[in-house]
């Protein structure tokens, strides 16, 4: 199968059956999270696997009560730094050297670079910066889970900060960011599982640039939006 027809074949299941996945299917996608790409290598997340059923009870509950999250095997919760911080910015660089049989110094003036650009930014800053890195771990799962024919269901609708309390994050330095139900379709009670499968035309997705292309816009943007009646 190839990546393309591993990714048309997944769509974002909304009802799940309760079989288990196979542990090395799981293992497969929690690597495929690992291996995703990040700023400065920094990884500034990690992933939660739960499984008991009682703590997914209450998970559903600050998740709108859907269904996936106690029908699923495993659910995912990517959880994200709330800042960034020379230790922690250390401890990370520190383990890069140590596999790499590189002295720690080595990265020091690359480690001083980004604290002083991240710094002034405000933890806020930092934490959503954080959290969109989570999200490229996020899709390396999905995909990953799709290679494998696992069913997920990308969540976001959830009270972040009650979850937090649940799961202890506060005050651990993370923040929950997104959710990710793995388990396998039930189609009885699926109303999407018959769905086409829509996206946005090829050609409204991507557009090829020129410089040349920028500057004739003479400073107005580049927009595929329908004209407004003047």
């Amino acid at each position: 199968m190839s990546l393309l027809e591993d990714l048309t074949w997944r769509y974002a299941t909304k009802k799940m059956n309760g079989e288990r996945i196979p542990a090395d299917k799981l293992a497969y996608i929690l690597e495929a999270a690992r291996l995703a790409p990040s700023s400065s290598g920094l990884q500034p997340y990690k992933i939660i696997v739960i499984s008991d059923p009682a703590l997914l009870a209450k998970v559903k509950e600050m998740a709108f009560n859907q269904s996936q999250i106690t029908d699923c095997s495993h659910l995912l919760v990517f959880a994200a730094w709330d800042g960034y911080s020379e230790a922690r910015i250390t401890r990370v660089f520190n383990h890069t050297m140590d596999e790499r049989g590189l002295p720690h110094e080595t990265m020091a003036d690359y480690k001083q670079t980004i604290l002083a650009m991240y710094e002034p930014l405000g933890t806020e800053w930092q934490a959503h910066h954080a959290a969109k890195q989570s999200y490229i771990a996020f899709a390396m799962a999905i995909a990953a889970a799709a290679e494998q024919r696992v069913d997920a269901t990308p969540i976001e609708g959830f009270n972040s900060t009650q979850l937090d309390d649940l799961l202890k994050l506060r005050g651990s330095g993370y923040r929950s960011t997104v959710l990710l139900p793995l388990g396998y379709r039930q189609e009885e009670g699926d109303w999407l599982v018959k769905m086409k499968k829509v996206r946005m035309p090829k050609e409204d997705f991507s557009t090829e640039l020129t410089l040349a292309d920028v500057a004739a816009t003479e400073g107005q943007p580049l927009t595929d939006e329908p004209a407004t009646a003047s």
